[in-house]
């Protein structure tokens, strides 16, 4: 696979968003298909090219794992292509096992969470993409609907039998993912020199998995303190820092001005999210009952947002209309004609909309939607990190 990093840029973006290298100036010669937003670039950090998840729940691989290559370009100046579908598989192996000793009282699925991602990274190393793509029999993209019904079926029926189970059924498990998206190799070749996962984590990949921290806000806990992450897809029970709304946004802006990108869970289910568009952000209008005119209205030109409190935060995580819908990728600033500003998002669907796989955000969106962030814990400010004993 031909891999890119994507540079940093200082144009106003009137086409169709980023490209790799070198399409940056067919991209400059381009009209934007969303000629409505016109951006200016404040800040973007390297990060490498556009994915496509396919039909599967892995949005938080391809994020956390796109977010640890942009890590590992900052360190070293290296582009590697992670694969995202064996830090997914050893997931859902871990998650299986879980599952059983919980009598089936966790979430099980395709879905996790950005410190899935380096959980898996600290435990079982990672393999290069050329090494281990999970795409078998000519497949180009994932799907893993049949795969993941599969396995369902297969860990309720072990779970229902009699004790003792017999534990052959972690190979029996592993023979299915086998079957769906190929064995794991053991060792395997990267530029020349032999490696195992776990040798390819320590001397090519070369992260500390304790500089990276995970970030929530919750208003009904105590900030600045660690508590449970109460998400489905947090089969792990990892533990998250919980900060106030604000400090969310400015942790991203102090991130990105010390050139540190940041893993991003978030609720995408809203109306005034549009992937097309390449746009999210917080109409100031009753956004729980927007009108069929509203809505049509959206995103034909740059709008004010509501502003966010943390009870409006709150409000909305524990009535359900904020929840834990998909992982992305924070890489840059913009501000559009208004002066507004915007992060820049990288996505894994693809470069399939108006600005070729990414997306621009508001700050109120982030405050108001956000569910996790994840950050290398030096680009997070020095007065927060004090409060969080960092």
């Amino acid at each position: 696979m031909k891999r890119f990093i994507v540079s940093a840029l200082t144009l106003i973006i009137t086409s169709a968003g980023f490209a790799q290298d070198d399409l940056i100036n067919k991209i400059k010669d381009n009209k934007s298909e969303n000629a409505h937003f016109q951006f200016t670039i404040i800040k973007q950090l390297d990060n490498t090219s556009v994915k496509n998840q396919g039909s599967s729940g892995t949005c938080w691989s391809y994020s956390g794992n796109s977010f640890l290559e942009s890590e590992v370009y900052k360190k070293s100046k290296k582009v590697i292509d992670i694969a995202e579908i064996y830090t997914a598989r050893k997931t859902y192996e871990d998650k299986a096992k879980l599952y059983i000793l919980m009598d089936g009282h966790i979430n099980y699925g395709d879905g996790g969470e950005l410190h899935d991602v380096i959980n898996m990274y600290k435990k079982y190393g990672a393999i290069p993409q050329e090494a281990y793509t999970g795409l078998l029999n000519g497949a180009v993209t994932n799907n893993f609907h049949v795969m993941q019904k599969e396995l369902k079926e297969y860990i309720d029926e072990v779970k229902s039998k009699k004790v003792p189970i017999n534990l052959d059924w972690t190979r029996n498990f592993s023979d299915i993912l086998d079957k769906h998206i190929g064995a794991v190799p053991q060792k395997f070749t990267y530029q020349g020199k032999t490696y195992t996962p776990q040798s390819f984590a320590k001397e090519v990949i070369d992260l500390n998995p304790e500089d990276y921290v995970e970030l929530t806000s919750y208003k009904d806990y105590p900030y600045y303190t660690q508590f449970f992450l109460p998400l489905p897809d947090n089969w792990s029970g990892d533990w998250a820092y919980n900060v106030t709304m604000t400090d969310l946004t400015d942790i991203i802006d102090n991130a990105l001005k010390e050139g540190y990108t940041l893993g991003w869970a978030t609720d995408v289910s809203e109306p005034y999210f549009s992937w097309k568009n390449g746009i999210a952000y917080v109409p100031d209008i009753d956004i729980y009952n927007i009108t069929a005119e509203q809505k049509a209205d959206l995103f034909t030109s740059p709008k004010p947002d509501k502003k966010i409190t943390e009870q409006m935060r709150q409000d909305a995580i524990n009535n359900k209309t904020t929840t834990d819908d998909h992982g992305m990728h924070i890489v840059g600033l913009a501000k559009d004609q208004t002066g507004k500003e915007y992060y820049i998002v990288k996505n894994s669907w693809g470069a399939t909309n108006d600005f070729q796989g990414y997306l621009y955000v508001t700050k109120p969106y982030v405050q108001l939607k956000s569910t996790a962030i994840f950050v290398n814990k030096n680009g997070i400010p020095k007065d927060t990190r004090k409060k969080l004993n960092l």
